[in-house]
């Protein structure tokens, strides 16, 4: 079965247009100035906020 109408090229690429990857949107963690994600622990130090922190295991 063959479709009744081709979908034209740029009627394609509007509609995906939104499909496209964002980049992610990384802050420095204040206590030790590395990249993470806002909103979470920094997997470095284990920092979250004040009052807050995440022991993290040290490999030795």
């Amino acid at each position: 079965m063959v479709p009744a109408r081709r979908v034209s090229k740029s009627r394609k690429r509007l509609r995906r247009s939104h499909h496209a990857l964002k980049p992610r949107n990384l802050v420095a963690c204040p206590r030790c100035s590395s990249a993470k994600l806002p909103h979470r622990a920094c997997e470095k130090c284990g920092y979250v906020n004040q009052k807050v922190a995440v022991k993290i295991a040290t490999e030795e």
